[in-house]
């Protein structure tokens, strides 16, 4: 068995809620706040945060895609962001969608970014300041990036079904029913959207959050290691695709892999179950 990382390849990726405390007022940062309940932010949030929208902001409203760089460059202008901005995501469910906006803000090429370990349910928790104030900042310049990183962290249909034949590591995110083809969502969602259930042929099951802890911070490197390096059989040398329903939380697990184990050829399938699940001739396998 290799020997596992004693500490988080990149904890620079990871910002603590008491360091983020003190330096609410910094130049140079920009706190972003991206949750599932896009209402939330209405309701309180870290003072200077500015609210994201994972789906308004971020996605084409008619072709199932991301935004263009031209409306990222527009988005990021419109917050203040420049490409020297160091943006700093959090959200509601232990950062599973500030992971998807993170890593959306990757696919245009912006380097700086970081996670708040714990999110907006550990702010919250440890009775930190919230406000309801909109935070306003002068529009920036950002230029529009030349280039989307699609070939880098993004793969598609075809390069899934590659590695499902190929036997490298694929690993579904999602929860243990929807994985073995009992449901078509997450448990307690609405059933829809997909016609078929189950999982990619030879994909292995870890669901996302079992990269975190009960207060929404990230297990250490070492446990970490466990979880997708022995028991995923992810490794440096090899590619890994990971996939759930739409790419949201399987976001959450390509972070975990690129930033905190330090590996550099994770790709996240953002087509996920709700494409293969629909598409003609697509091989499932369901597990009971």
């Amino acid at each position: 068995m290799a020997t596992h990382p004693t500490q988080y390849a990149h904890p620079e990726a990871l910002v603590e809620t008491d360091w983020l405390e003190k330096h609410l007022k910094d130049e140079g940062i920009r706190i972003v706040e991206s949750n599932e309940d896009i209402l939330l932010y209405d309701t309180g949030h870290i003072p200077g945060a500015v609210h994201i929208d994972w789906r308004a902001d971020l996605q084409d409203p008619v072709i199932r895609d991301y935004i263009s760089p031209e409306k990222f460059a527009r988005l990021c202008s419109r917050h203040g962001i420049t490409p020297e901005t160091t943006c700093i995501f959090y959200g509601d469910k232990a950062n599973w969608w500030a992971c998807y906006a993170l890593w959306a803000f990757r696919l245009f090429g912006h380097e700086k970014v970081k996670i708040l370990n714990g999110g907006r349910d550990k702010w919250k928790a440890e009775g930190r300041p919230m406000t309801r104030e909109v935070a306003k900042y002068p529009s920036a310049n950002y230029p529009v990036p030349k280039k989307r990183f699609d070939k880098e962290i993004r793969a598609f249909f075809d390069e899934a079904l590659a590695q499902s034949k190929g036997g490298k590591p694929l690993v579904d995110v999602r929860s243990p029913g929807e994985y073995k083809g009992e449901i078509t969502h997450m448990p307690e969602y609405p059933q829809e959207g997909v016609l078929r259930g189950g999982h990619i042929p030879g994909a292995k099951s870890m669901p996302w959050k079992t990269a975190t802890n009960d207060d929404a911070t990230f297990k250490p490197a070492d446990e970490l290691a466990k979880i997708y390096l022995d028991q995923c059989g992810v490794k440096p040398g090899t590619d890994t695709i990971v996939y759930c329903r739409i790419g949201e939380r399987s976001s959450h697990t390509w972070f975990v892999l690129t930033y905190l184990l330090g590996l550099a050829n994770v790709r996240n399938y953002d087509g996920s179950w709700t494409e293969w699940g629909n598409k003609v001739g697509a091989p499932i396998e369901k597990s009971t």
